[in-house]
């Protein structure tokens, strides 16, 4: 039987306020915010709320010190207040994880994206909406198609002169941002203008970031498809070469929110092409050499994945304690069963193990291991035409024996 405390129905109100204060909100809304014997929100909300008669927590640093406080009131009406909607990059996701959806009345206003795009007049389906709040900014990057729309929330006011660097760095000068502030109160202001050009200060440090985006024809645009040049990635001959990453990724059949191992990561070239086939997914690259390591960081930066985790350590002692993958990859190298062994006890049922091998050692531990355990093999063969003298001949590159196998 369950001890768990009797369910005590909606106690936690988190109500979404927008720069017109308490005149945007709605009277379920000021009601439940009225009702609180607490009310908790960032200065800005509490101020926007005034005046209240309950008690009030202005959010720590982190947020979560809070919760515990927030949950100790459980059956007792508590109020959280957030900007807009608090379920899009809000507070709201959070406290959900912790406090059942029956016990919440949510009140949400018009999203900055929401607000934005009526402001623009730009049909919000049709936008790549994103937070650079607390994020890195190099998360735009995978976005930046041409005649791509975009709406950013920012981290502060330097976020759009930084944006507009970016832009400029990769190729993307003449992509026009508009630096939406304050939306929905009497601050409210806008300023457009070309990244090149874009030098405004004194920007608030509430503001949300559009940007219809035009690249030049050297912009570095990242593709959607895998096999991404090789001039892309900082390297030291590490590498899993273009036509070989493709048919990699494929056979490693990535799906939206999965994780993947990618160990002796080298590069770091198919960890990071995992985690640009759906901004869900995620990458550990787990690299023996710190130098090696630190090249996949830049690397991750560059293209877009910030966020690739990067372990600096042998396999298979590193991977003890790291989150559990759906996929795994092993380059090229020579590896031993018992890394091998350690791969595949991470896995869950039903998750895929792809290794690449160039030696002739490594080649026969696949055939035995293909042999033991299932799986497919396949023979890969790359060849570049390249000069030879005053003419052009064909140069093959090294043949890659692959084995793919779908845990039981």
């Amino acid at each position: 039987m369950s001890s768990a405390a009797p369910f005590p129905g909606p106690w936690l109100s988190i109500v979404g306020i927008g720069e017109d204060g308490r005149a945007g909100l709605s009277p379920a809304a000021a009601a439940a915010l009225d009702g609180a014997g607490l009310v908790i929100g960032g200065r800005r909300h509490l101020d926007l709320a005034a005046p209240l008669a309950a008690a009030t927590l202005a959010w720590p640093s982190p947020l979560s010190d809070a919760y515990p406080a927030i949950l100790a009131r459980r059956g007792q009406p508590t109020c959280v207040l957030a900007t807009g909607d608090p379920f899009h990059y809000g507070v709201g996701a959070e406290l959900a994880r912790l406090v059942p959806a029956g016990e919440i009345l949510a009140y949400p206003q018009a999203s900055a994206f929401s607000l934005a795009a009526a402001r623009l007049g730009w049909p919000l389906a049709e936008v790549a909406c994103l937070t650079l709040h607390g994020r890195a900014l190099e998360r735009v990057i995978p976005h930046l198609q041409p005649g791509a729309r975009l709406l950013a929330l920012s981290w502060d006011g330097s976020t759009p002169g930084k944006l507009a660097a970016l832009l400029t760095g990769r190729g993307f000068p003449r992509s026009r941002l508009t630096v939406l502030e304050a939306m929905g109160g009497p601050r409210e202001r806008r300023r457009t203008g070309l990244a090149a050009e874009f030098s405004e200060h004194g920007i608030d440090p509430l503001n949300t970031i559009a940007v219809e985006v035009a690249a030049e024809a050297d912009a570095r645009v990242i593709p959607l498809t895998p096999g991404l040049d090789d001039a892309w990635f900082e390297n030291d001959g590490q590498l899993t070469k273009a036509e070989i990453r493709a048919v990699t990724l494929a056979a490693l059949r990535p799906r939206a929110g999965q994780r993947l191992w990618d160990v002796g990561a080298g590069s770091g070239s198919v960890g990071i092409e995992w985690s640009l086939r759906h901004p869900a997914n995620r990458a550990v690259a787990i690299e023996a050499r710190e130098e090696r390591a630190a090249r996949i960081r830049r690397n991750a930066a560059h293209l877009g994945v910030p966020d690739l985790q990067v372990v600096v350590g042998r396999a298979p002692e590193s991977l003890a304690g790291l989150p559990a993958p759906d996929a795994a990859f092993i380059g090229g190298g020579v590896f031993d069963p018992a890394l091998v062994a350690a791969v595949l006890g991470a896995l869950p049922s039903g998750g895929r193990l792809v290794a690449n091998a160039v030696t002739l050692e490594s080649e026969a531990l696949l055939l035995r291991l293909r042999a033991e355990r299932g799986g497919t093999l396949r023979r890969l063969s790359v060849a570049r035409a390249e000069p030879v003298g005053p003419l052009t001949g064909w140069r093959t590159a090294m043949p890659v024996t692959q084995w793919a196998l779908t845990k039981p």
